[in-house]
């Protein structure tokens, strides 16, 4: 079924779900959502399961028409949405209608939105997955990032959606807040002892700014130089989203999304897996700030957010 059509692409947009999770042993990217969190939420408010194919959009948003009658959500990034010319509220289903236009504007606060349609975005499944990985040309729609013109077709709805359904809608108390600055929180390793002391301590006290040579692969950071002990280059090993690479001139580089699986810069250190959402909504310019914290802690901080999205999930009940 035909059901978006884009009139122009915004800066970066692309389809994805939450990854390739089992190709990295054979050298293939996880790519997926940036924001997994926001992601994972967009497709539950409209009774999709988790990991339907859904649209990120990158500071700058489309301007879509709607083709058919269906059911929207979209979380992540303020970036000033609107719906026939007036304002869009996040997080919250919305009934769309034939020749219905979305329209976004720049970034308010963070960085990537998601929208998700209920059925999902119907694209083919590569290696098991609809995410588009752009270096690689595969994925999603057409292996590239969505133009002006091209449609977008959604499967039919598991969950059927009547005129009468009651808008759903995350509580606010669950939204992440993306306009504020905490701590990014990490565990340090698995080459932290390559680094003299006082880097740790210049990494988890001092702030960093974002690149604007910072991509879906990796964030590129700029701020006091961390020093090793020993040289940059190690045996090249298993390298995931989060890792804190550090090569020669001492400026972190935090790998995202579309990272590649091995890699031969020291790593001081990994960001915790529910704050790779809060990272990933950082614009270029911004600050980061790190804290560093245990296994255990950053396992608790998992349990409880996979505990949310067992509330959230209207699908197992």
């Amino acid at each position: 079924m035909e059901f978006i059509e884009i009139i122009k692409p915004g800066m970066f947009s692309t389809v994805q779900d939450l990854g390739r999770f089992d190709c990295r042993q054979y050298g293939i990217p996880q790519s997926g959502a940036m924001d997994a969190f926001s992601f994972r939420v967009a497709n539950l408010l409209v009774g999709n399961r988790q990991n339907e194919a859904a649209v990120e959009f990158t500071l700058v948003g489309p301007k879509v028409k709607f083709l058919h009658e269906g059911v929207i959500a979209i979380t992540g990034a303020d970036l000033s949405f609107t719906l026939n010319g007036r304002p869009l509220a996040l997080w919250k289903t919305f009934r769309v209608m034939p020749d219905d236009i979305l329209q976004c504007g720049s970034a308010r606060h963070g960085c990537r939105s998601y929208m998700a349609v209920s059925g999902g975005i119907d694209v083919p499944l590569v290696m098991g997955s609809s995410s588009t990985f752009v270096r690689g040309g595969y994925g999603g729609f057409q292996g590239r990032s969505l133009r002006a013109g091209d449609v977008l077709a959604a499967r039919t709805a598991q969950r059927v959606y009547t005129a009468s359904t009651p808008c759903r809608v995350l509580p606010s108390k669950y939204r992440p807040v993306f306009d504020g600055n905490r701590p990014v929180r990490f565990i340090s390793g698995p080459q932290a002892d390559s680094f003299t002391q006082e880097s740790m301590d210049i990494l988890t006290t001092q702030p960093y700014t974002l690149s604007h040579d910072s991509d879906r692969m990796g964030f590129r950071l700029m701020g006091p130089k961390l020093v090793h002990t020993s040289g940059a280059d190690i045996i090249s090993d298993h390298i995931t989203m989060g890792s804190i690479q550090v090569p020669g001139d001492g400026q972190p580089i935090v790998l995202m999304s579309d990272c590649q699986v091995t890699g031969g810069y020291t790593k001081i250190g990994v960001v915790a897996g529910v704050d790779l959402p809060f990272l990933a909504q950082r614009k270029p310019g911004d600050q980061v700030l790190f804290e560093i914290i245990t296994i255990e802690q950053a396992q608790v901080l998992w349990r409880e957010q996979e505990q949310l999205f067992s509330l959230l999930d209207i699908n197992n009940r």
